[in-house]
């Protein structure tokens, strides 16, 4: 998932350092109104059309108002939402057959059906498209000629075979196909709306409709606050508790500390040196999610970690757990894997992918040292001066520091150069192959490992650091293919593929990704899923 877009605003530093007492937080009544809950978002709404915008944002707002073919339960689960049950595949897993509920409607009344699917999915894969999103429909028939403007949308592999049925084929087996749903830009868009409201559809409010436990209310397309309410349509009514959701943006970590001890917000994420110092609060959650910041390596000709011994050596001087408790001290936890813990169960091994593929390799600066300095002969350098590029974000310089002082205090005759510059300028960096070392970060889009080990696969465009390594090309084909519809061997397939970056290392884990939320005492109900945005559909106050 393109998270640099999305997930930034989670980073956003405070400003204002000034912190009001931690850990003697009144209990948080919130309001007297127990039916209505409170929440921030880090930034605007764009668009709520997510063929215009795929932002975290919107992706918030929607999933707590709109609902695809399945939903996650508190057990992170698939259960049926749109769909009437969890299908299996068929025809050697490449047609899924889904059957619409006849219970499902649309704010405006409608009955929600196959064809809303078919327009929203056919908007979003468009060469068109402005949501950057087109790439997760790969694999759905037609759908990589779509994108590259050879097809129409209209040929895309989805069709309703009649107004409660829809049809999906894909050019390949896809088992985690069904885990994809999950993600907004699956989501059905209604065909009246659609119509009604044409180029305007999703610029504000009141120009869609929803189908989900909640409606949006009051966003004209350009304020910083708006509300959801229950939506009467609802097929699921009765277990919807809150009868109000109030939303407005909040970008100041101490502003968001502020609201919460005011009792204006139930739910506050708190980021930077605001969350360092609220880290003993009573009312402090820590949300992990599925995600990783690590080091992307340039194994371009010429750069010295084209070679394996150099990139070694820096992944065994980092004392990543002295990063996570000294220079973040938000509750984030050291990675060691570049899937994400928490993502996915091996269901061969009931495991954890991530923890089942953990090299357990210590920090080792005797052994750094030994490998820093056969690398060094093996490129035929004395030295070696590296770049590294990060945004201009506060934690993000301060990670780069923290590197560069690990790597110039332990290794012999090597050199950090710190470039932060805005994410633009990164961005530019990584295409043209002018960097040595880049602050990364992934959030997979769906709870399978191949969501994450796709991007570091030899012809991904997002594979910066341009990793080519026969035997991980070979296991991600196989497991996309003839391996696809044997559960033991696309496992397998997986393992072997984390455990050839382990060895290869063209990327270094540095740590997890975990939001610091201070959260009202009262509130029970939340979801809170690895993968995906948290619901709170299903939320109440005690």
């Amino acid at each position: 998932m393109k998270h640099k877009k999305i997930l930034a605003p989670f980073l956003i530093v405070a400003t204002a350092l000034t912190l009001a007492a931690c850990g003697n937080n009144s209990q948080n009544s919130s309001n007297n109104d127990d039916k209505t809950l409170h929440l921030m978002q880090s930034g605007e709404l764009m668009s709520l059309d997510t063929a215009k915008q795929a932002n975290l944002n919107e992706f918030n707002t929607l999933t707590n108002s709109m609902e695809g073919l399945y939903r996650s339960n508190k057990k992170n689960q698939l259960v049926p939402a749109m769909a009437t049950k969890v299908v299996k595949p068929t025809d050697n897993g490449c047609v899924y057959t889904y059957h619409i509920r006849k219970d499902a409607k649309w704010s405006n009344g409608d009955p929600v059906t196959a064809e809303d699917f078919v327009r929203s999915w056919r908007r979003s894969v468009s060469p068109t498209s402005q949501s950057g999103y087109g790439y997760i429909f790969k694999g759905i028939e037609n759908a990589d000629q779509i994108i590259d403007g050879k097809k129409k949308p209209s040929t895309l592999g989805v069709k309703a075979l009649n107004s409660k049925t829809l049809q999906v084929k894909l050019d390949y087996p896809m088992p985690y196909f069904n885990k994809m749903q999950l993600l907004p830009i699956f989501f059905p868009q209604s065909t009246t709306a659609l119509k009604k409201f044409g180029n305007q559809y999703g610029s504000a409010s009141n120009k869609m409709y929803y189908n989900g436990a909640f409606e949006i209310k009051n966003w004209t397309g350009s304020n910083l606050s708006w509300n959801l309410v229950k939506n009467k349509d609802y097929y699921d009514k009765k277990d919807i508790k809150l009868n109000k959701i109030t939303m407005q943006v909040v970008k100041d970590a101490n502003t968001a500390h502020q609201l919460f001890q005011d009792n204006k917000l139930d739910d506050a994420v708190i980021t930077g040196p605001t969350a360092q110092g609220l880290q003993k609060n009573k009312n402090l959650y820590h949300y992990k999610r599925a995600g990783v910041y690590y080091l992307r390596l340039n194994l371009r000709n010429n750069r010295p970690f084209r070679n394996r011994n150099l990139r070694r050596a820096v992944s065994l001087v980092l004392n990543k757990e002295n990063l996570v408790n000294k220079v973040l001290s938000d509750g984030s936890k050291s990675a060691n894997t570049f899937v994400a813990p928490g993502l996915a169960i091996d269901p061969t091994t009931n495991k954890d992918f991530s923890v089942e593929t953990d090299p357990h390799e210590a920090r080792d600066v005797a052994k750094a040292k030994q490998l820093w300095k056969k690398g060094l002969k093996e490129i035929n350098q004395k030295k070696v001066t590296l770049k590294y590029n990060t945004d201009d974000q506060t934690i993000s310089k301060n990670v780069a520091q923290f590197v560069q002082s690990q790597i110039e205090e332990n290794l012999p005759k090597a050199n950090v150069e710190i470039h932060a510059v805005p994410t633009k300028n990164v961005q530019n960096d990584l295409a043209s192959g002018n960097f040595d070392m880049n602050f990364g970060f992934w959030f997979a889009d769906f709870g399978d490992p191949i969501s994450d080990l796709n991007v570091l696969q030899s012809d991904n465009v997002s594979n910066y650091g341009k990793y080519n390594n026969a035997n991980y090309d070979r296991n991600l084909n196989l497991a996309k293919t003839q391996n696809a519809t044997q559960e033991s061997k696309y496992w397998a397939n997986m393992r072997a593929a984390q455990q050839q970056l382990n060895k290869d290392m063209p990327v270094i884990p540095l740590y997890t990704m975990t939001e610091s939320h201070l959260l009202n005492p009262k509130l029970k109900g939340v979801y809170w899923h690895p993968v995906g945005e948290a619901d709170y559909t299903r939320a109440y106050f005690k």
